[in-house]
């Protein structure tokens, strides 16, 4: 501990089981049972990720390579040396618990990230969350980044250079992350997600993605893209293939591997009908967060948000009873970018051209509905880089060209699946089926859509087929369900510009597949 300048602490319990950090969480009064087992936490103030105070230490390693916006901050290595000393100061006299884990299934990549908390249930998560070491691997364990988390601790905006008291910030030198004034276990995962792709693209050249993946008995391995609200989980949960992981995976020479060794669900409005496997992964040994329950019960009631519409769970991936170990996949045979388009105008499935996939890997598109934010009442066009821009320090174009070169490489289907609306927009018309969107997704994995006729879309391009087992032939022409053909021109010029002004942004650095793929707009009068 001494390394770490973390002196005067009372004790440091090092590698607890996750029944004896449970037993401290309750004995601490920082956590309570569920009626299942799982333990229940509130993680305070802070309820989601702060990406406006996270920030990455510029210096040598980072001043040339980082895609510094407002996502991608700043921090002096002057102002970090004043926050870690804060952490240190602050975690005096306490008990810290100490978690020895690895990141990244694949044993090539692997990286050792040791977790120093200032709370029992933190090291827990990091359980969950990371890959669990055998009792030999810990003896001889050395690690390569540390993560230092104190919620107790505030820094100083006036002297620190962060923007309030509450920050995450990644040093690339050090080798080490430093999280206070938050409770949040996202900004432990995601930090050291944030890490991975930086180092395996820049340093590896393996292609880091924010994404689920699951594969078929024989080794077909399928991989889903998608920002929160897509189907991401849902539609990469299936009886018919295993999970590998439903976050974060890598792209290498050797396949696909899972970043990590356990899942961090969305719970509102979860139920055992929708989401099987979820509901069933809630319990002895999960953690969920900020949930409330029914009066006079420990019964989890999911669908309150009170507190949020964040909340969480995480679980080990064994949990899940049709999950791979080790969770690694051969090249995909199949990629899906899901999006919820809530102006009701992308076909419901569409096979994108090698310029497209980078095209829309880029754009990152789903759509806010009307009510899920304040102010928002119209449908509103959301673009995420690489469908992860919060965690990826490098330029996007990087990563774009990175998916574009294996796709060719492994001559990998790409198909943008829309889980939105149809018949009109988000208020007019109508979610498309979860029945359909599977019956698409089964079809395309199983090559029937291999030689069906296909459409291009006048204003996207997009290349959709005109018919699909077990779907109605209708659906897969967006233009065709509504009842108005221009009012649908109308709605799909709208949707495109915003594409067009996005897209602004990277055309400079922009491959030419990529720019080949940009949208025409077409006025109707």
């Amino acid at each position: 501990m001494e390394d770490y300048g973390i002196i005067n602490f009372k004790t440091a319990f090092w590698n607890l089981t996750p029944e004896e950090l449970t037993e401290h969480s309750i004995k601490k009064d920082l956590g309570v049972l569920s009626d299942t087992g799982a333990l229940v936490v509130y993680t305070g103030k802070f309820t989601g990720r702060s990406p406006k105070d996270r920030f990455i230490v510029e210096d040598d390693i980072t001043r040339d390579a980082v895609d510094w916006n407002h996502i991608n901050m700043p921090l002096s290595s002057e102002n970090f040396d004043k926050l870690h000393k804060k952490v240190l100061n602050s975690l005096r006299g306490k008990e810290v618990y100490i978690k020895d884990a690895a990141v990244a299934a694949d044993p090539k990549y692997r990286m050792n990230v040791r977790l120093v908390a200032e709370l029992p249930w933190l090291a827990q998560f990091a359980n969950n969350m990371f890959l669990r070491l055998s009792k030999e691997e810990i003896v001889d364990y050395e690690p390569e980044w540390t993560v230092i988390s104190a919620p107790g601790c505030m820094g100083d905006p006036k002297t620190d250079g962060i923007r309030q008291g509450n920050f995450a910030v990644i040093n690339f030198t050090k080798k080490m992350i430093i999280i206070g004034g938050t409770g949040y276990t996202g900004e432990v995962k995601k930090g050291i997600f944030s890490v991975l792709n930086f180092i395996l693209p820049h340093e590896k050249g393996v292609l880091p993605m924010h994404c689920s993946a699951n594969i078929r008995d024989d080794g077909d391995t399928a991989i889903f893209f998608g920002l929160s609200g897509t189907g991401k989980t849902t539609l990469s949960a299936s009886p018919y293939r295993k999970l590998i992981g439903d976050d974060e995976h890598g792209w290498s020479d050797n396949g696909i591997f899972n970043f990590e060794g356990g899942c961090y669900a969305k719970c509102i409005g979860l139920s055992p009908e929708k989401e099987p496997e979820i509901f069933a992964a809630i319990k002895h040994g999960a953690i969920l967060e900020n949930i409330n329950f029914f009066e006079g019960t420990r019964t989890p009631d999911y669908a309150n948000s009170e507190i949020t519409q964040n909340t969480r769970v995480s679980y080990p991936i064994y949990h899940i009873d049709n999950a791979v170990e080790p969770s690694v996949g051969r090249h995909p045979r199949n990629i899906f970018f899901l999006t919820a388009d809530a102006f009701g105008v992308l076909p419901p499935i569409s096979k994108l051209t090698p310029g497209q996939a980078m095209y829309y890997f880029i754009s990152g598109y789903t759509a806010k509905v009307a009510g899920t934010e304040e102010g928002i009442v119209e449908p509103e066009a959301t673009f995420s880089a690489c469908f992860g821009a919060p965690f990826m320090p490098l330029h996007p174009t990087k990563y774009a060209d990175m998916l574009g070169s294996l796709m060719q490489e492994h001559n990998t289907h790409v198909w943008l699946v829309n889980t939105g609306w149809t018949g009109g927009a988000y208020g007019d018309g109508s979610r498309i089926k979860l029945k359909y969107t599977r019956a698409m997704v089964r079809a395309a994995l199983r090559g029937e859509l291999d030689t069906v006729d296909y459409k291009k879309h006048d204003i996207f391009g997009l290349f959709f087929p005109t018919s699909c087992p077990d779907v109605p032939a209708e659906l897969l022409c967006p233009g065709e369900t509504w009842s108005s053909k221009n009012a649908y021109m109308e709605k799909a010029n709208l949707l495109a510009k915003s594409f067009v002004k996005n897209f602004e942004q990277y055309a400079d650095a922009a491959s030419l597949e990529m720019l080949a793929a940009q949208l025409r707009i077409i006025e109707h009068h």
